[in-house]
């Protein structure tokens, strides 16, 4: 299952991300200091299975502890790849000490690297973290991309149902009747439900 992930480091080359046992990847990314972003992607040779996806972490040298990970965020079928902000992360005090199994565990690095680590699960667990202190930035640009994609939909919606009715001056004007936003709610709602990120491959041209 060797080929399936990828990290992108900026100015380097991509790094691939081998596994470790079925359901967990790892890859090292050495001078740790240097990192500012990191990007996880899919490569494209195979999808996960309906209703996974990829929890990221990432794990920083200390001589304090061995199994400092923290969570950054996720990778899956509909959204195949994500940057994460972590040049803050190593100065954060949040832990996850115990999200991997034995083969990441017993997984020595070099001194001043750092590493990538995947784990993939159901869509429905991962929907329940919160990604640590310090990939803010990531996740505000994800919400922000929601949000339009949301209205955007709603706008291209309830624009075909606009009817033309006379006003108090008996001049045409443009009405949305309000059916129009409760079939646009019961659609989308329906569609979030099934698929909670169908909303990145909406086209709101």
């Amino acid at each position: 299952m060797s080929g399936i992930f990828g990290v992108i480091v900026s100015g380097r080359l991509p790094i691939e991300v081998l596994p470790v046992s079925e359901t967990e990847f790892s890859c090292e990314i050495f001078d740790a200091d240097s990192i500012n972003h990191v990007v996880v992607f899919l490569t494209g040779s195979q999808p996960f299975p309906d209703g996974f996806g990829g929890s990221v972490y990432i794990r920083w040298p200390t001589s304090e502890s061995s199994m400092n990970w923290h969570y950054l965020g996720f990778v899956c079928n509909q959204k195949p790849s994500a940057i994460f902000k972590v040049a803050q992360l190593h100065k954060s005090a949040a832990q996850h000490s115990q999200v991997f199994g034995g083969g990441m565990s017993e997984m020595s690095h070099s001194s001043g690297s750092a590493q990538i680590g995947l784990i993939v699960e159901q869509l429905s667990i991962i929907e329940g973290k919160q990604a640590s202190e310090g990939t803010s930035a990531s996740q505000q640009s994800t919400l922000v991309e929601f949000a339009d994609k949301m209205i955007r939909n709603l706008i291209n919606h309830t624009e075909s149902f606009t009817v033309k009715l006379p006003n108090a001056n008996g001049q045409l004007q443009e009405f949305i009747p309000v059916n129009a936003f409760q079939s646009w709610y019961n659609s989308f709602s329906r569609r979030f439900t099934a698929n909670p990120f169908f909303w990145k491959t909406l086209n709101n041209t």
